[in-house]
């Protein structure tokens, strides 16, 4: 036979493991910093938070009666299910045994920065108020005890005060209008080095970057490829005329690899090839077998590129990087040919 649960044999306590009574920055939802402060203090037990950080209230249970009690724990409130999570030892009460449950909060990390479709009339609710319930065996109250949790935003600024005056709600609002004002300039001044970076600037400021390094930023590039090229414009620079600083620029513009170890030098994706006959030379050739008419221009190279099957090159811009690579007395020709894809013969099934 189950015993009949008496309210008076059960106690319960919260205990907060954080901030208990934080500083109140206006009324119970705001849509301002700037409002005033409620003056009214609170004796429930309190947590205050950041969002994405985790606090706990433990709670405290003792049954005084003369036989064991089986309960349920249950958070009530308007705060979302999604915040908390309620750990529990077991589900009986012992005379004279208390013990002690664990209600974990954690707010979503971007509660502040995720509340874009908010209208300037709607308020955002930063407290909110809870209520932890003992129910007995077939469901009836036996304890409760409400809680207040409050969100606030990481500051900065008061944690340079001394603690008296960290206490002052006043004091903290006001340093938070400097802390506003002042901070995204540090935090720009901290990562100054990403917006100096081609690679991670953001995409206005390509063109100030590529005019740093002498670079004729060109439209016709992606993104991609125009951070590449600013990147490494001093080192096509100092290989400029060279057949290394031409191959280096194809690397970046086609994307094929400089060099593939599982070919031959004649089955490479960027081909460069200088003439290597000089031809009929008066006053150097001598006649007999092996002399021949014609023969390799002087000052003449040919760029064969062997992209994969389907990825398509702007020969106009090929010939254009070409051009601003060479030496002025060279001459070339240019070949695109693409890979094509093997394709596995059709065996045919015997029918038998």
């Amino acid at each position: 036979m189950s015993q009949r649960a008496d309210r008076r044999t059960i106690s319960l306590k919260l205990l907060p493991m954080s901030v208990p009574n934080p500083p109140n920055v206006g009324a119970s939802s705001l849509a301002t910093w700037g409002a005033l402060a409620d003056t009214q203090t609170t004796t429930q037990p309190s947590l205050c938070l950041c969002p994405g950080e985790v606090g706990e209230l433990i709670v405290r249970l003792e049954h005084r009666g003369d036989q064991s009690l089986n309960y349920r724990l249950q958070v009530s409130g308007n705060i979302p299910h999604a915040w908390y999570s309620l750990y529990t030892e077991g589900s009986a009460l012992q005379r004279e045994h208390p013990i002690e449950a664990v209600v974990r909060f954690r707010p979503d990390p971007d509660f502040f920065e995720g509340r874009e479709s908010l209208s300037p009339e709607q308020m955002l609710n930063l407290d909110y108020h809870g209520e932890v319930r003992v129910h007995g065996e077939t469901g009836e109250l036996l304890a409760s005890e409400p809680f207040r949790l409050y969100l606030r935003p990481r500051s900065l600024y008061p944690e340079f005060l001394p603690a008296v005056y960290r206490e002052v709600d006043f004091i903290g609002r006001l340093m938070k209008i400097f802390e506003q004002s002042f901070e995204p300039a540090v935090n720009t001044l901290q990562t100054m080095w990403a917006y100096l970076d081609p690679m991670t600037s953001p995409e206005s400021l390509l063109p100030f970057l590529a005019q740093w390094v002498g670079w004729q930023n060109e439209t016709a590039w992606s993104v991609e490829q125009q951070r590449s090229l600013i990147k490494r414009a001093m080192e096509i620079y100092r290989w400029r005329g060279t057949r290394h600083g031409l191959q280096f620029y194809l690397h970046i513009y086609t994307g094929l690899p400089m060099h593939d170890p599982m070919r031959s030098p004649y089955e490479q994706p960027i081909q460069i090839h200088t003439a290597s006959r000089r031809g009929f030379v008066l006053g150097e050739t001598e006649l007999g077998p092996t002399a021949i008419l014609g023969g390799g221009k002087p000052f003449h190279f040919s760029v064969r590129l062997c992209p994969n099957a389907g990825h398509l090159l702007d020969e106009a811009l090929v010939r254009a990087i070409i051009e601003q690579e060479k030496p002025a007395v060279c001459t070339y020709d240019l070949a695109i040919a693409p890979i094509p894809v093997e394709i596995a013969p059709i065996q045919e099934t015997a029918h038998v």
